[in-house]
């Protein structure tokens, strides 16, 4: 449950190096052939720095410039967030070309729910992991730190303290167990940070219009910082035969962000069950510490 349910940030740096030593990781294996000798991207140059979603809607993917992209709001029933005006739940357009059979009838459902006056599940609105892509897009009111060491990546979620961590020149480990965040290995190819991930479960969605996935889910992430270092750019590539028709793209921009750092904790709300009959899934509960 160490992704599930918030553990408390005893620092930055103290804390990150705990957790980097404690974690197993896959056997490592000679620098790739596709790394490049140029600089690599600094995400956090001092303390306070953490990215930010830079629009409204930032908890949606933006469409890719051209090719297949993500599923985006259904044009009759747009999504509108609360900062912009009265705020709406999302209705999903399932004419994308993305969709196989079987995920529209499950998400039609979903629709149908959405407009006959119910509340959808959200994860971050339970506190559930979002798990892969939907890290990028997961929270809007909580910014994102990326710890950088020579041998891993942290991609760190303040909200709730979800961790990813991101394994550099290893390669995937033959079968891995499906996880909440799965098996992420990276590299640096000039500069750009480039993280794939397989091993993930078949219990989150790739975005917040509720869209299922399989457990052969692969996603590749490219992080790189444009406009002068202002602004964290991700290409995400998503592939899953047992969902998609084909492959498909998306973006996500945060802008940089000075804040007080990951000292301070932000928990995810454990006792508001049924708040306001909001039933749509239990809160996820922790019978044991992990530490």
């Amino acid at each position: 449950m160490r992704n599930v349910v918030g553990f408390g940030l005893l620092g930055a740096a103290l804390f990150a190096a705990a957790v980097i030593a404690a974690q197993p990781a896959p056997t490592p294996v000679k620098q790739s052939a596709r790394a490049s000798t140029a600089a690599i991207p600094n995400f956090m140059p001092d303390t306070e720095t953490s990215w930010f979603p830079d629009r409204p809607q930032g908890d949606d993917f933006l469409p890719p410039e051209s090719g297949p992209g993500p599923v985006l709001s259904d044009p009759e029933h747009p999504y509108v967030p609360n900062q912009t005006g009265q705020p709406t739940y999302r209705v999903a357009d399932l004419t994308n070309p993305i969709l196989q059979d079987w995920v529209k009838e499950q998400m039609k459902k979903a629709n149908d729910e959405v407009l006959a006056g119910k509340v959808p599940f959200i994860a971050r609105e339970r506190c559930w992991p979002g798990g892969v892509p939907t890290f990028d897009i997961y929270r809007r009111v909580s910014p994102t730190f990326i710890i950088q060491t020579p041998k891993m990546v942290l991609l760190i979620m303040r909200s709730d303290s979800q961790w990813r961590h991101v394994y550099l020149d290893a390669p995937h480990t033959a079968n891995p167990k499906p996880s909440w965040y799965g098996e992420s290995v990276g590299h640096y190819e000039g500069d750009t940070l480039v993280v794939d991930t397989i091993g993930l479960n078949d219990r989150t969605f790739v975005d917040n219009y509720r869209t299922p996935h399989t457990t052969q889910l692969h996603v590749v992430e490219r992080f790189r910082l444009i406009e002068g270092g202002n602004i964290l750019e991700v290409q995400v590539e998503v592939d899953d035969p047992g969902a998609f028709n084909m492959p498909w793209r998306a973006v996500q921009r945060y802008k940089r962000y000075m804040d007080e750092g990951l000292s301070r904790e932000t928990v995810c709300a454990e006792n508001n069950f049924d708040f306001l009959g909001y039933e749509v899934r239990p809160i996820p509960q922790a019978t044991t510490v992990d530490f």
